[in-house]
């Protein structure tokens, strides 16, 4: 067997509001009150992240570096600069940052200030996640967001002028009754706004949201393909590199945490509703753990003192990892180095070896020092992870 060696660490952080709930959003989000208890959440956010680092502790793998934070929601621009100051205060005193740490913090357009995005800048945040989904208000009404396209627009400038250089623009397509015309509209107006980092994605209609109670027209399947296939020109002409199923970006601005999502890294993860991965190393693999966290999803639960923050801790058992980590490496365009895969599972590559060599005989991945998809292999990519169950 490989030796499972601790990867690199991030830190998420889940703040659960949002001004109004979308219809087709599935995350763990909810309406906000007037009156933010921002004050009580800061406090909650550090109870939880002193309850992992306790955990850490206990299992010997403590001060370990932050290589990056995410701070995601929700609607993390809902709270105000004090609440962030407060927070990234108490965070310095118990984390190690890394000297190139990256700190994003997602943003809609309806909740920009100037003066509060300057502060948030001040304060550490060097990367920015909007989530602007269209410019055409008829569109924007559907999806049900506060902003309009000129407010989408006003906001990168206001981004900028904050002293932002590092940013990602978040679009769906294949929005309801969307054209080819209206959805490369929407992607040049992006681009001409000259982000770092594209996010550019079909919209889906997932169980649980209003969508999927009550589903919008969506375009014919040609049109999305259409759509799919001009807009990967457009972004390739613009120098946007695909490096992932649903991310584009400028050379060298790929997004660093979500990398280490996909190559199978650490990370903590507190907040209502926060998810994290763990690995705890030992020499014999059977005694070796890779633990995944759930923490509580109600505001309300997880500000409620007598109760745990962390709800579920799941063992990624030997045998499943594997799966796993391919699942996560095979989505990056650029493919995974394979000696990775040891370090991140504790499994020998050998393991994997007949179904790779097989994968590549079918024209699904392609032969080299990494595990890279063809063409093919990305668009049947669940066909692709079966050859590995």
């Amino acid at each position: 067997m490989s030796k499972l060696i601790l990867p690199p660490l991030s830190l998420y952080i889940h703040v659960p509001w949002c001004v109004r709930k979308c219809p087709y959003c599935d995350f763990n989000s909810h309406k906000a009150d007037q009156v933010l208890p921002e004050k009580e959440y800061v406090s909650a956010l550090m109870d939880d992240l002193r309850a992992d680092l306790g955990w850490l502790k206990e299992n010997e793998i403590e001060d370990r570096p932050i290589q990056s934070i995410f701070l995601g929601g929700g609607t993390p621009s809902i709270l105000s600069v004090e609440a962030y100051e407060s927070l990234f205060s108490q965070l310095r005193s118990l984390l190690d940052f890394t000297d190139d740490i990256e700190i994003t913090m997602e943003a809609n357009p309806g909740t920009f200030e100037a003066e509060k995005f300057k502060g948030y800048r001040q304060l550490g945040i060097n990367r920015l996640s909007i989530g602007i989904q269209s410019f055409n208000d008829h569109q924007l009404k559907h999806l049900g967001r506060i902003h309009s396209g000129e407010e989408a627009k006003r906001a990168v400038n206001l981004a900028k002028e904050a002293g932002f250089d590092n940013f990602n623009l978040d679009f769906m397509h294949g929005l309801p009754d969307q054209t080819l015309e209206q959805a490369l509209e929407d992607l040049q107006q992006g681009v001409d706004l000259g982000p770092t980092h594209l996010s550019w994605y079909q919209l889906t209609i997932e169980p649980n949201t209003e969508f999927f109670k009550r589903p919008p027209k969506l375009p014919k399947d040609e049109t999305l393909w259409a759509i799919q296939e001009a807009g990967q020109r457009l972004l390739a002409d613009h120098g946007y590199d695909q490096y992932e199923i649903s991310a584009y970006a400028q050379a060298g601005k790929q997004a660093k945490h979500n990398l280490n999502y996909w190559q199978f890294g650490d990370y903590l993860g507190i907040g209502a509703g926060a998810h994290g991965k763990l690995t705890f190393p030992n020499d014999n693999l059977n005694q070796s753990r890779i633990i995944r966290t759930a923490k509580t999803r109600l505001p309300k639960d997880y500000l409620n003192l007598a109760k745990p923050f962390c709800v579920r801790k799941d063992n990624i058992e030997p045998e499943d990892r594997d799966l796993e980590f391919l699942m996560n490496g095979l989505r990056l365009f650029h493919g995974v180095d394979k000696k990775l895969f040891g370090e991140r599972t504790g499994l020998d590559y050998s393991q994997i070896e007949h179904a790779v060599d097989k994968a590549i005989k079918e024209g699904l991945l392609e032969s080299g020092p990494k595990l890279k998809t063809t063409t093919q292999g990305q668009l049947f990519l669940n066909e692709l992870l079966e050859r590995f169950l």
